[in-house]
C-alpha cells in the first residue's frame, strides 16, 4: 500500500489493532517517552525544524500552531483531532484510523503535553461509522494501559480522549464549523476573531489538527526532524500521504517525498492510466482542487511549484482522469457536490454554487452562450474572493483552472 519511502513507518496490517503491545514492539509510544523526557520546548522546536504543515488542506505550520496554543493562558484547553474526512477522492485518513490508530492518539497525547491540555476529542465523520467501535476500543485500551487518564506514565500529565460522531456535512471539515456542530448547532463557520486557539469549543482555547498531522508528528518526534527533512525540497520538507484514485491501474494510499513529479506518481506508483487510455487531467486536493492538464505532469508535487500553476497539495488527493471523460460532466458533478454541501450562511457561496451549476447545465442542455461563459468566470472569482469560509472560496477552483487550461474546449460548448 505504501511505496517509495517509509518515513512514517506506517504499520498497516503489521499488528492486531487490539494488541497495544504489537504497536509498542514497532516503536509505538517512543515519541511520547522522548517528549515526556525533553518537554514542551523540544517538541515544538522539532516540529518547527521539520517544516511539518497541517495535513488537512490549509497547510499551516504545525510547530507554529502548537507554539501559539502553548502560549495561551488558561486552566483548561481542548485538543480536537479532525477526522471529518469529507473531501471527495480523499481517503488517507480513513486508512490511518483503520490501520494505525495508536499513532494518532500518541500524537494527541504529545500535543496535550506541549500545550497543557487535559481533554481531547476525535471528531469522526458519520460515514466512518464502521470505524467508531474500533476507535473507541483503542481509546479504552490506551486508558487501561496508562497512556490516557490521570498521571500518564507517572509524568503528572492528565489527558483523556472522547470520541465524537459528526452528523455528516462537508463544511464541518472547517474547524469552526466542526466546533459549532459539537456544541449542538448547525455546522456553519464562525466569524474570526476570536480565533479558535483563544476561544474554541465551549469558549475554551482549542487546538484542532488533522488525523495525518497527529500521526506525522508522532513519526517525526520518534525518528527526529533531521531524518524527516532528508526528504522533500527546501520549501516543502518531508513526505506526504496521498490518496491516488480515478482512472489509474493501482489506486491506493502512498507515502511520497515532496519534489516527486506527477508523472512519477501516476506512471511509477499508480501503474499508469487504466485500459491504456490517455491522461486528460489530474485534480489535486479533492473537489476543491485545481485541474492540471496532461501537459503539466512533469510538475513537482510540492507546495511552491504547484502554486505557480494555480494548484495546491490540499488534502493530498490526486484524482486521475482519462480522455474518455467529459470536462463538462466533471464540472457539473463537482458543482452538484458543492451546491449540496453549502451551509447557506453567506450569499456568495449560497447563490454562487446554485448559479454556477445552473449555467453549467445550460451548456449540457445545448443552451449555453458566450455570455454564460463570461458570467461563470466572473461568478467564480467573486466566490473565491468574497465567500465567508474555505468552502465557498475553493468551490469554484476547478472551474477557474478550467478557464486557465481548457478555455478552448469550453468555448466549443457554445459552438
Amino acid at each position: 500500500m505504501i511505496d517509495k519511502v517509509d518515513f512514517f513507518k506506517i504499520n498497516f496490517g503489521k499488528y492486531e489493532i487490539n494488541d497495544i503491545e504489537g504497536y509498542k514492539k514497532l516503536g509505538g509510544f517512543e515519541a511520547l517517552q522522548k517528549s515526556l523526557l525533553n518537554g514542551t520546548e523540544w517538541i515544538i522546536n522539532e516540529l518547527k525544524t521539520s517544516g511539518l504543515r497541517g495535513r488537512g488542506g490549509a497547510a499551516y505550520p504545525t510547530g507554529k500552531k502548537w507554539d501559539q496554543a502553548s502560549k495561551v493562558i488558561s486552566s483548561e484547553k481542548i485538543i480536537i483531532c479532525n477526522a471529518d474526512e469529507g473531501e471527495p477522492a480523499t481517503f488517507k485518513d480513513r486508512y490511518l484510523i483503520q490501520y494505525e490508530p495508536y499513532s494518532i492518539i500518541e500524537g494527541m497525547i504529545i500535543a496535550a503535553l506541549a500545550i497543557s491540555s487535559n481533554k481531547g476529542y476525535i471528531y469522526i465523520r458519520e460515514e466512518y461509522k464502521h470505524l467508531h467501535k474500533q476507535t473507541q476500543s483503542v481509546i479504552d485500551i490506551c486508558h487501561a494501559n496508562g497512556y490516557l487518564g490521570n498521571n500518564i506514565l507517572n509524568s503528572g500529565l492528565d489527558f483523556d480522549i472522547e470520541l465524537f460522531s459528526g452528523a455528516g456535512a462537508y463544511v464541518c471539515g472547517e474547524n469552526s464549523s466542526l466546533i459549532e456542530s459539537m456544541e449542538g448547532r448547525s455546522g456553519q463557520p464562525r466569524l474570526k476573531p476570536p480565533y479558535i486557539k483563544q476561544s474554541g469549543l465551549f469558549n475554551l482555547p482549542t487546538l484542532v489538527n488533522n488525523v495525518e498531522t497527529f500521526s506525522a508528528a508522532t513519526s517525526i518526534l520518534r525518528r527526529g526532524a533531521a531524518e524527516f527533512t532528508k526528504y522533500g525540497t527546501s520549501h516543502s520538507k518531508g513526505t506526504k500521504l496521498i490518496s491516488l484514485c480515478g482512472n489509474i491501474n493501482k489506486p491506493g494510499v502512498y507515502e511520497v517525498p515532496f519534489g516527486i513529479t506527477l508523472r512519477e506518481i501516476i506512471y511509477s506508483l499508480g501503474g499508469g492510466i487504466s485500459d491504456n487510455k490517455n491522461l486528460k487531467f489530474v485534480q489535486l486536493g479533492g473537489s476543491s482542487g485545481a485541474l492540471l492538464p496532461a501537459a503539466l505532469i512533469d510538475v513537482k508535487y510540492c507546495y511552491s511549484e504547484l502554486a505557480t500553476y494555480g494548484a495546491d497539495v490540499g488534502s493530498g488527493a490526486i484524482l486521475v482522469v482519462d480522455d474518455s471523460n467529459s470536462l463538462l460532466d466533471f464540472l457539473i458533478s463537482t458543482g452538484e457536490f458543492f451546491w449540496h454541501e453549502c451551509c447557506g450562511k453567506c450569499v456568495p457561496c449560497r447563490e454562487g454554487t446554485r448559479q454556477l451549476l445552473k449555467l453549467l447545465n445550460n451548456f449540457k442542455d445545448g443552451k449555453g452562450t458566450s455570455i454564460d461563459l463570461e458570467t461563470m468566470e466572473t461568478f467564480s472569482h467573486v466566490m473565491k474572493n468574497a465567500s465567508f469560509c474555505g468552502l465557498g472560496k475553493t468551490a469554484p477552483t476547478s472551474l477557474i483552472s478550467s478557464f486557465r487550461y481548457f478555455r478552448e474546449e469550453m468555448e466549443n460548448w457554445v459552438k
